[in-house]
């Protein structure tokens, strides 16, 4: 179901003519607040009469108390997701601070590169909107009732910051499914581009606006690609691979790359990455990369670094157990196939699986495997990807470069 129609999201006269509702919360609700979490869950709604699904809201509490102005889902979980603890209308001006603020913040962490997270939802202080940056080109995801209302205002700001050459929006997933929202994508202003060529990191990458992964591609792992190039050497393999973004920019540090991938789709456009930077020494493999790494075990290959950047194990929390157990062997895989000296790049995008579990995965792969690691870097997303130390959730992204002793 789609949220009712609202007025445009103009200035603070929008407030007086329509007077905000007030959505009564626990005091459980009111705790989660004061602990810095923006999310408020449907069972600490005390009162939402008058509330229209998607609106922005007041939040009070039983001794009518305000406590800042919230998103209101009827249908997810999720039913409140706070926006300010001030009082002030959060109008157009206000949606226009909060975009301008985490485009200056992106001037200072991703200085010079063409594709990066202009908006990071809860990272920026708005919560449930994504927007990526490729170039002249923006993509947008709004993925609850509330941000999906203002994306006409979000589009109309963005068009005036920056006058981009196209904005696409990439709301094709699930989550929207929790809010009563349909799966949809498309362009919204501008030309329709489905490809665009950017720099990232001294190389060229194509992405596919309209039907890559997540925005187009995988924004969150720029830094550490840039990172895991002062490591690489000799013989390298990149499991999944997906367009080439670790086995392309690694290629010039190695002698050799092998890059497995078992999307044919994916593999295309890694082919074509390739073209647009004149490498030649990747060699693309469709395969699974659980069954590479052990048939490359028992053929005796050997590699000097190996990247693992596998999609999420544990898209639940019921999932944590059986997603340790793939990393273990994932892990345990890599290093029988490690030599001596070689650097391990792992990676888990799975935010219910912790660093300190995936850590514990991994130590126990090494034990296993018969090898002793170190750890070289603990790293994490992008800064473009903000971590909100009250916010766990926020930090979902974890990449250890560890060194094979």
């Amino acid at each position: 179901m789609e949220p009712p129609a609202q007025p445009p999201l103009e200035d603070a006269a929008y407030a007086r003519v329509a007077p905000m509702a007030s959505v009564v919360i626990s005091s459980r609700g009111v705790e989660r607040i004061l602990s810095g979490h923006p999310w408020i869950y449907r069972s600490d709604v005390r009162d939402a009469a008058g509330a229209e699904p998607g609106a922005i809201v007041e939040l009070r509490d039983a001794r009518k108390r305000f406590w800042g102005q919230a998103l209101y889902s009827n249908k997810s979980q999720i039913a409140l997701r706070l926006l300010t603890r001030e009082s002030r209308p959060f109008d157009r001006a206000f949606l226009s601070e909060r975009i301008r603020a985490a485009a200056a913040y992106r001037e200072k962490v991703a200085a010079g590169a063409q594709a990066h997270r202009l908006v990071a939802a809860e990272g920026d202080l708005l919560p449930s909107l994504v927007v990526d940056r490729y170039g002249d080109c923006f993509v947008i995801q709004t993925l609850s009732q509330g941000m999906e209302r203002l994306k006409p205002a979000v589009v109309e700001i963005l068009q005036e910051i920056f006058s981009p050459r196209s904005i696409v929006e990439r709301n094709d997933v699930p989550v929207r499914a929790l809010e009563g929202l349909p799966e949809q994508k498309g362009t919204l202003a501008g030309e329709t581009i489905q490809e665009v060529v950017v720099e990232e990191n001294g190389l060229k990458f194509a992405y596919d606006l309209l039907n890559g992964q997540k925005t187009g591609g995988f924004l969150d792992q720029r830094e550490n690609r840039a990172a895991a190039r002062d490591y690489a050497r000799g013989r390298l393999l990149d499991a999944f691979a997906y367009t080439g973004g670790f086995a392309l920019t690694l290629a010039r540090a190695s002698e050799s790359v092998v890059a497995v991938e078992s999307s044919a789709e994916a593999l295309g456009l890694a082919r074509r990455n390739q073209e647009l930077n004149g490498i030649t020494n990747v060699e693309w493999k469709d395969a699974n990369c659980f069954d590479f790494l052990k048939a490359a075990d028992r053929a005796g290959e050997r590699f000097d670094t190996i990247v693992l950047d596998p999609p999420p194990f544990a898209r639940q929390k019921s999932n944590v157990e059986a997603a340790l157990s793939g990393y273990h062997e994932l892990n345990l895989r890599a290093l029988k196939t490690l030599k001596p000296g070689g650097y391990l790049v792992t990676c888990s995008c799975s935010y219910h699986v912790s660093e300190a579990d995936f850590l514990g995965a991994i130590a126990s792969a090494a034990l296993d495997a018969h090898r002793t690691v170190a750890v070289v870097e603990r790293r994490t997303q992008s800064r473009d990807h903000p971590i909100l130390l009250t916010v766990p959730e926020t930090h979902y992204l974890k990449c250890l470069i560890l060194r094979a002793l």
